[in-house]
């Protein structure tokens, strides 16, 4: 059974940046899919980012070229850079593991975190 704990969640300016955290543990799976996810107040949950167990990356263009996955396999954590972020980016960030192959639908993802909260004011 994965656990997985977020943190980093904080207010901050537009234009500025954060970096959000995700240990895993419990995580014995070597092809796996860890995801980065939001939900703001009132919209579907959406994926920001995906990072497959090659390292293979995925965003979708409202994040492309600001925000960053990436892994620390001996700290079995990953992690969030946003960087120039916009009010729009507010909202509750999940990450989320799935095994096997990178999927876009948070429905595909099996274990989930409790959430950091992010906003971004203008």
């Amino acid at each position: 059974h994965v656990q997985l704990v977020e943190s980093g969640g904080d207010s901050a300016q537009a234009g500025g940046s954060l970096t959000l955290s995700c240990v895993a543990s419990g995580h014995t799976d070597t092809d796996y899919c860890m995801g980065w996810f939001r939900q703001a107040p009132g919209k579907e949950r959406e994926g920001v980012a995906v990072l497959d167990s090659g390292d293979s990356t995925y965003y979708p263009g409202s994040v492309e070229g600001r925000f960053t996955i990436s892994q620390d396999n001996a700290k079995s954590t990953a992690y969030l850079q946003m960087d120039s972020l916009k009010p729009e980016d507010t909202a509750m960030y999940y990450c989320a593991d799935r095994s096997g192959a990178c999927l876009s639908t948070p429905e595909s993802f099996r274990y989930w975190g409790q959430g950091t909260q992010v906003t971004v004011s203008t």
